[in-house]
């Protein structure tokens, strides 16, 4: 087996359980390849590494027989692995050394019952749908993907903006408001979210448009089937605002055309034993718990 781990920064309250990792994927003669960008952060807590681990740079060096990639961060650095992954179905664990953790959510105290319950084969693979970014600008050329969401972002200036929205070919609405997110299921629970946006079950085949902050209190968000063509373009009195997918922006013109949909492939998360979406519903916003009883 060969294990792929991807991370930027590790703390140093961390640190012992990062080295306990490495230490049993060399005790279990499990193949690793670490990311270039993790190896600073590993030797500056003196994390010893095995002489034998391999380290990537991108999405090519990933092509021959990786079983699995291990984030080792946030949610933030979760989303990036989705630019090294792209289309090869390497299944993603999630190991939280951030905050909430939502696609991040095996906690460090549980590395190794994590790496045995892969070696054991004791785990299930959830298929996510992610959107894709079309423009005659390509602004983000190969990775032009978000698992999360699309947003389209006034730019710093107070005024509202115009969002020129058609779904399928028809005009659905043009909105007046400081921005417009299109989410995924799996970030439903993110940006979306946070703008009063549904939560979306994984596997409903469903995307949602939210807007943020609109001038029209009846505009609301609005859930749309994940086969839909969505075609926006922005009308503002800034020359250029923002569009950006999941925590990466570039500038957008107005009038600027982008075309969004459903990627042609999806991004597979690794569900350990009591894991799964329902549970980290319940555990990150704390359905069920009544405060009055503390």
């Amino acid at each position: 087996m060969r294990i792929a781990l991807y991370g930027k920064t590790i703390d140093a309250e961390h640190a012992p359980e990062i080295q306990n990792l490495f230490d049993f994927l060399e005790i279990s003669l499990i193949e690793v390849l670490v990311h270039k960008s993790l190896k600073k952060s590993l030797s500056a807590h003196s994390i010893s590494i095995p002489d034998k681990v391999a380290f990537f740079q991108d999405h090519n060096d990933l092509k021959e027989n990786v079983s699995f990639l291990l984030s080792i961060g946030g949610d933030g650095t979760f989303l990036d692995t989705i630019l090294l992954v792209k289309n090869l179905g390497i299944p993603i664990l999630g190991i939280n050394t951030g905050r909430l953790g939502f696609l991040s959510n095996t906690p460090t105290s549980q590395i190794e019952s994590a790496i045995s319950d892969l070696l054991n084969n004791d785990f299930s693979i959830e298929k996510r749908s992610i959107l894709r970014l079309e423009s005659d600008r390509n602004h983000f050329g190969e990775n032009n993907f978000a698992l999360n969401e699309i947003s389209v972002l006034k730019s710093h200036n107070s005024s509202m903006i115009t969002i020129h929205t058609t779904l399928n070919g028809k005009h659905l609405n043009s909105y007046w408001t400081d921005g417009l997110i299109i989410s995924t299921a799996t970030g439903s629970t993110a940006y979306s979210l946070s703008c009063g946006g549904p939560i979306i079950m994984p596997g409903s085949g469903n995307f949602v448009i939210t807007p943020i902050a609109p001038h029209n209190l009846n505009v609301r968000p609005i859930v749309i089937d994940d086969d839909a063509v969505l075609t926006v373009s922005v009308e503002s009195r800034a020359e250029t605002n923002l569009v950006a997918l999941d925590s990466r922006s570039k500038d957008l013109k107005n009038g600027e055309v982008l075309t969004i949909q459903k990627a042609d492939h999806k991004i597979s998360i690794v569900q350990l034993k009591n894991q799964s979406f329902v549970n980290s519903l319940r555990n990150k916003l704390n359905w069920g718990l009544d405060k009055r009883n503390h």
